[in-house]
């Protein structure tokens, strides 16, 4: 059965980044995949919470929020709680496990995430967009002589994978997700690594094998991303 896009079931929908898109920020990126737009920016904090206060370690941590005409009818302003604090966690949860800590000192990196367009995936792309920007804060913060090393310790990326009328699928546009059976968002590290698995069984339960195909579908999709992020970073002077 074609994709509603006629792409392939193993193919991402074109990603393009865009690095530096806001020119105060210590580090940004805006993110297309396919017809969802994120905005990831980075913020540098000469604090930490409280209690990392004194440790010589520093903090990751991510905010995320949806613009009301980023869907295809108004949404209201999200107040903190419930799906928006579990997407900042998982941001920053993803991003915190690529960062030495103690080599950051103690400084808090705040990743803002904001999506203008939401067409399904918006949560993997400001996974795989933040970690760009991340970096490009960082290594801004190393030229400036305020970091001896770049904290980051491997590369970060994220996609969706699911079961759509019985067929498994790669990176689910909104209509993709809303039929699918099966649907995980997938996090990994560039040594392959998983971060974060979210699975959940919409409409029946699944398997082993489900997850064992799942899970290589994901993991090829995202050596593709790793790939468009390295590319991206090469701008970097």
């Amino acid at each position: 059965m074609p994709r509603i896009d006629d792409r392939d079931a193993t193919e991402l929908r074109p990603v393009r980044m865009t690095l530096g898109y806001q020119r105060f920020a210590e580090g940004s990126v805006l993110i297309e995949l396919g017809r969802t737009v994120v905005l990831c920016a980075v913020t540098m904090e000469e604090r930490v919470p409280g209690f990392l206060r004194g440790s010589g370690e520093g903090w990751v941590t991510a905010e995320y929020s949806m613009l009301p005409r980023s869907t295809l009818t108004r949404t209201p302003r999200e107040r903190k709680g419930g799906r928006v604090e579990e997407i900042q966690r998982l941001i920053g949860r993803s991003l915190r496990a690529a960062t030495d800590m103690a080599a950051l000192g103690e400084r808090q990196m705040v990743v803002d995430c904001d999506v203008i367009q939401a067409d399904g995936g918006t949560r993997t792309a400001a996974i795989t967009g933040s970690y760009v920007a991340l970096y490009q804060a960082l290594h801004n913060l190393r030229k400036a002589g305020i970091l001896r090393v770049n904290p980051l310790t491997t590369m970060i990326a994220a996609t969706s994978v699911g079961i759509v009328n019985g067929v498994p699928m790669l990176d689910l546009c909104y209509e993709e997700d809303f039929r699918a059976q099966v649907d995980f968002n997938v996090v990994m590290t560039d040594r392959k690594e998983f971060v974060e698995l979210q699975a959940t069984a919409e409409h029946r339960p699944f398997t082993r094998d489900d997850v064992d195909s799942l899970l290589a579908l994901a993991q090829g999709g995202i050596e593709k991303l790793f790939r468009l992020q390295h590319q991206t970073l090469r701008q970097l002077t």
